[in-house]
């Protein structure tokens, strides 16, 4: 189960940034997290949108290069230990996590919601499930307001 982030490059600069927010503002797009990775004067902006088809859309035709991939989203209790709690899961199995931040918004009313983006995507999501975590999809996120 699995979510479609919304990845672009993004050079260093004043207004980069917002130019990309408006976009996605202006297609009446909600964005629900953001996350910024730099490196050597340009960053990674990542993101997760409640109408993922209509943010690519916008972006690709406002000339943005737009990169879709897979990640995961697992809700955990908003509380201390809530990440140890999936890594004590995934840890003694080996599987390796190529990125993570959270997500700002709460889950169904209850906890908080971690992206993951996985080396072996597959084997992590069976091991949350078997585990009793809940991975969250973009059906929820579309019906959430």
């Amino acid at each position: 189960m699995s979510i479609r982030q919304i990845s672009l490059f993004l050079e260093n600069k004043p207004g980069h940034l917002g130019a990309i927010c408006k976009t996605i503002a202006d297609a009446k797009v909600n964005l629900l997290a953001i996350s910024i990775a730099e490196a050597s004067g340009f960053g990674i902006v990542r993101l997760i949108a409640q109408s993922p088809d209509q943010a690519i859309e916008a972006l690709k035709s406002a000339g943005f290069s737009v990169n879709v991939r897979e990640v995961t989203a697992v809700r955990v209790p908003d509380q201390a230990g809530g990440i140890a709690g999936v890594l004590g899961i995934l840890d003694p199995e080996g599987v390796n996590i190529e990125y993570l931040y959270s997500f700002g918004t709460h889950f169904h009313g209850e906890g908080a919601l971690l992206v993951f983006r996985f080396d072996d995507a597959s084997k992590a999501e069976k091991l949350l499930l078997e585990a009793g975590m809940e991975l969250a999809d973009e059906k929820q996120f579309a019906a959430s307001k």
